[in-house]
């Protein structure tokens, strides 16, 4: 997948293209379904299929005590969108020019412009321009003239709710630790990106060696408690069945940030420094607790690692 990360980096024999416009935060079940149209219509018309998103949430600027974190990082986001085979995404940065910027002019700078649009997909929720001015309506009004046409996505729903697929549907579900669910309506796993490194080394004295992840990840970090899952060492290319912690170790009360570490089962004398890993969360298994005293502590993780064991081999077998 190509990446311009300006409308002038776009060839000017770049097109036809049927492009879809949105936030693309966290690249879930909905947004899919968008991709998977943008592709059909691309095919049928023999055009290049494109995403056109931001570099952060419009809020961050407009509203910024109302944004909300982002389900997934801006490289993460152009990372899944690749997966999803489409020919090209279009990274706008939202600053003050683009926030200014009228509807009609996104359209014809943007849309025309740039991109040689024949096709555009957009939600029925979808806004743009100074304002929110610009809607489907607007793109459906000025797409004879421009030379395109309109295709307005329904939007998606989980088989069993009633509620649509949203980011911030997403961010409630990390937060409340449902990784389950939060993987159904994703329509992925719940991971994170990041690199291995040295922590307290706590985990090791206990019998149970954890990989720490660093403070740089690249998605929303479920919950605190503890986890089924798996780590996937993009260095070797092996994914380890794990036990999963998130949190602040409150038994020692002594770790000041939030921690993603893994325990890779039976592999105890795995050395995973340096390396690039996922940590890809399957199920929660509970909350994150105080003990009193270590034995209460190791009897838990004991039973923890029993938990995971039996939740993944039952994955692996599925």
């Amino acid at each position: 997948m190509i990446v311009f990360r300006d409308p002038s980096e776009v060839p000017e024999d770049f097109g036809p293209s049927a492009v879809a416009i949105g936030k693309f935060d966290g690249v879930h079940a909905g947004h899919r379904a968008v991709i998977e149209r943008l592709k059909a219509d691309a095919a049928a018309s023999g055009a290049r299929s494109v995403a056109v998103t931001f570099d952060r949430n419009p809020l961050a600027l407009l509203r910024p005590e109302l944004c909300p974190e982002n389900v997934v990082s801006v490289d993460r986001k152009l990372a899944l969108l690749g997966e999803l085979g489409i020919d090209a995404t279009l990274l706008l940065t939202f600053d003050e020019n683009l926030a200014s910027q009228s509807p009609q002019a996104f359209i014809q700078d943007i849309l025309v412009g740039a991109l040689h649009v024949s096709t555009v997909l957009v939600g029925e929720d979808f806004r743009f321009g100074h304002r929110g001015a610009g809607t489907p309506g607007l793109l459906r009004e000025l797409g004879p003239e421009c030379g395109f046409t309109v295709d307005v996505v329904d939007d998606v729903y989980v088989a069993g709710s009633e509620r649509r697929v949203s980011s911030s549907w997403i961010r409630e579900l990390l937060t409340e630790g449902d990784v389950t669910t939060a993987a159904r309506v994703l329509g992925r796993p719940v991971d994170v990106r990041g690199e291995v490194v040295h922590g307290l080394k706590r985990g090791r004295e206990l019998g149970f060696p954890t990989a720490n992840l660093s403070e740089t990840i690249d998605a929303f970090v479920p919950a605190d408690g503890i986890y089924a899952g798996w780590l996937q060492d993009h260095d070797t290319g092996i994914r380890h069945p794990a036990a999963i912690s998130v949190g602040t170790n409150p038994t020692f009360d002594d770790v000041l940030v939030r921690q993603v570490e893994a325990h890779v089962l039976d592999q105890d004398a795995l050395d995973l420094y340096g390396h690039d890993v996922t940590v890809e969360f399957a199920e929660r298994l509970r909350g994150m607790v105080a003990f009193e005293g270590i034995e209460a502590l190791m009897q838990q993780m004991t039973a923890d690692v029993h938990a995971a064991r039996a939740i993944l081999v039952t994955d692996a077998l599925e």
